[in-house]
């Protein structure tokens, strides 16, 4: 005979978020990778568009993307730079941080990869109200947002 343990709402609600994110990552990732970079190089792509002229200092990009090792981002940002798609140069008021900002090629990678990644969404997500995708939305960014 099988016990059945009891499952709090939390650890139901977090394993369905895990499940669903699982979802959303492969089929991101192949979309992504027709075009030559990863998930989290597109993530990266898409802060430094939303970037100021000027751009964004690394702490920055890596405080927007939810990275919490900056030696990372720093790879990150190498490798972006190394694929013509972002461009770094070192902070005129501190010498020791760099800014990064996206170059045309980036902006072109993400002209090609956004309409697939937003049909892919609408795709996954097609069986939510859109009162529900805005809960959804309000939940995850929460969730996201609150440290351990």
């Amino acid at each position: 005979m099988k016990h059945q343990r009891a499952v709090s709402p939390a650890e139901q609600a977090a394993v369905g978020v895990l499940i669903a994110a699982d979802h959303l990552q492969q089929s991101f990732a192949e979309i992504c990778e027709r075009h030559g970079v990863t998930t989290d190089q597109y993530r990266v792509l898409r802060i430094l568009r939303d970037a100021p002229p000027t751009g964004y200092a690394r702490g920055e990009v890596t405080s927007r993307c939810s990275m919490h090792r900056s030696p990372d981002m720093t790879r990150m940002l190498d490798r972006l730079v190394r694929l013509g798609f972002a461009r770094r140069r070192l902070d005129p008021d501190d010498r020791r941080c760099s800014i990064a900002t996206i170059t045309r090629s980036g902006l072109a990678v993400l002209n090609r990869v956004d309409p697939e990644i937003a049909a892919a969404a609408r795709r996954l997500t097609k069986s939510l109200s859109g009162s529900q995708l805005d809960q959804l939305a309000r939940l995850t960014e929460t969730l996201a947002s609150q440290d351990d």
